[in-house]
Parts: C-alpha cells; sequence; structure tokens
C-alpha cells in the first residue's frame, strides 16, 4: 500500500467533531469550476439514469439518489485524493479504508420534510465498542439558500440506539423533538465538503424553492464494514489503470472491461413517502 503524507493533526481534529458532533466540513476544499463540472456530471448521469428502469431510486416525493461509475465524475481522482479527504479516511477509518459508493441526491422543486432517520442501521461495532466504521462525505452543486430545502442534522446523535426505531433506522415520532431541540441547518457553497457519520439522524427539508438542489455522496468503509454491499460501482480496466496508486490502493469495486448501467441497490424503503 502507498504511503502518503496526510496532516494527522487535521484527521485527529475531524475525527474528534465527527465522534462528538457526527458531522465536520471544510469551506473552500475545491474550486466553483470543479463544484460546476460535477453539477454538468451529476444533470447527464441523472437524465441517463430517468430513461430506464431501476435507474434512479426515489428518497421521498420529487427526491431521488442514483449511484454512478467513479469514470462518470470528471473530479472523481481531484476529490479522493484531496489531503482532507485522505486525512479525514486515514485518522476515523484507519489506513486500509475503502471507498465503496459514489452517487448524487437530488431533492426538486416540490420535496417535501423527509422523516428524521439514519441510512443503515447501526453496525454492532459501533453499539458495542462506541466504533464508527463508515463514513459519508457529501459536496453540494449549488450555493444552497433556505429556500431549496437545506440538509438538517441532529449533532451528537450518532449514537442514539433504540428498539423503537423502525427498521433500527427510524426514530418514532415521539423523539423528534429530541432532533428539532438539536437541528442545524446547512447551507454549503459551492466548493464545500462535508464528511459525517451516516449514523448522525438527519433528514432533508421541504424545498420550496424552484430549483433542485444536488448534492454528491462519496462513501467511505472501513475494512470491516459492509456498505459496500449495497452498491455497484465499476471501473474499466484502462480506467483503472491510469488511476494513482493512492486512488487504486482504496477503490473497492470490480475492474470489467465495459460498465453496464447501475439498477440501484441502496433502497430506503421509510423514505419513499416523505415525513407522513
Amino acid at each position: 500500500m502507498t504511503t502518503f503524507a496526510y496532516d494527522t493533526e487535521v484527521g485527529a481534529r475531524a475525527r474528534e467533531a465527527i465522534y462528538t458532533d457526527g458531522i465536520t466540513a471544510l469551506k473552500g476544499a475545491f474550486s466553483v469550476e470543479f463544484a460546476d463540472a460535477m453539477r454538468e456530471d451529476i444533470e447527464k448521469a441523472f437524465e441517463e439514469a430517468q430513461s430506464r428502469p431501476g435507474g434512479s431510486v426515489g428518497r421521498g416525493p420529487k427526491r431521488y439518489y442514483v449511484e454512478i461509475h467513479p469514470e462518470q465524475l470528471r473530479g472523481f481522482v481531484e476529490l479522493v485524493t484531496h489531503p482532507w479527504v485522505v486525512a479525514v479516511c486515514t485518522a476515523v477509518l484507519g489506513p486500509q479504508y475503502e471507498i465503496v459508493e459514489l452517487g448524487f441526491d437530488i431533492p426538486f422543486a416540490g420535496a417535501v420534510n423527509q422523516p428524521w432517520h439514519r441510512d443503515f442501521p447501526m453496525p454492532e461495532v459501533t453499539r458495542t465498542e462506541r466504533r464508527l466504521n463508515s463514513l459519508a462525505f457529501n459536496l453540494t452543486a449549488v450555493d444552497t439558500d433556505e429556500d431549496m430545502g437545506p440538509f438538517e442534522i441532529a449533532p451528537g446523535t450518532q449514537w442514539d440506539d433504540s428498539p423503537e426505531f423502525g427498521h433500527d433506522m427510524f426514530p418514532p415520532k415521539p423523539h423528534y423533538p429530541r432532533y428539532e431541540e438539536r437541528a442545524v441547518r446547512k447551507y454549503p457553497k459551492r466548493g464545500d465538503i462535508s464528511a459525517r457519520s451516516a449514523l448522525t439522524i438527519h433528514r432533508g427539508t421541504r424545498n420550496e424553492s424552484q430549483k433542485s438542489r444536488p448534492v454528491l455522496v462519496l462513501g467511505v468503509d472501513a475494512p470491516d464494514a459492509t456498505n459496500g454491499d449495497k452498491h455497484a460501482m465499476a471501473v474499466t480496466r484502462e480506467y483503472w489503470e491510469s488511476l494513482p496508486q493512492l486512488v487504486r490502493d482504496h477503490l473497492h469495486c470490480p475492474v470489467v472491461d465495459k460498465l453496464t448501467p447501475i439498477t440501484q441497490k441502496h433502497t430506503i424503503e421509510g423514505l419513499v413517502m416523505g415525513e407522513a
């Protein structure tokens, strides 16, 4: 495995924030031009995904998720080799972290509040050892305004654990005041990046604008996590051979002769209808 001299102090600060609040961020990590190119790639991928069955999956009314292949994002290598991303992954997940997911969420005009949720059930290692073994990085493709349905997160709730959670992911409505009291809305700008535990209770809010709010998602696991089972990204042999060793060391996906369109696997049934 390639040795990469990441910033241990940056990683340590990020790890503390993620273990305390469940989220951290870096403003201006990328250029506005990077974000604008990312939006072009997202919109192209979404148009293709909507043209076939199973190309996208609903995460509530007027809200979609699409997984893509790394080759569909021109800035993929720049993203996963960014020193902050490498530092955060290494500090939180260990030096053998695995990149397992690349996709995007798009809430359109008319998207409603999602129910408070986490993205998957709490792993046993988190429950028993208080260790987080996955991260979700988010990059906005637009400058986020109040009326665009900003992302809302309840800091510190990555440890919440109750048998009352539906599917081990959805807190019941009597628990909502706890999340509403803690809730922080995020207004990232193009070029900003955040990293969070997907266990931290969160939701997308109502989009009252006439604009879409596309957000890129990069999922990264520790070696003992199993989130890669939910995803289907791949790379061609030619693309694999062009990648820096740092990327090849951590990119956890099949190498194929030809890419096939992804049929979405990571459905979250409780999000389909939005908040009742």
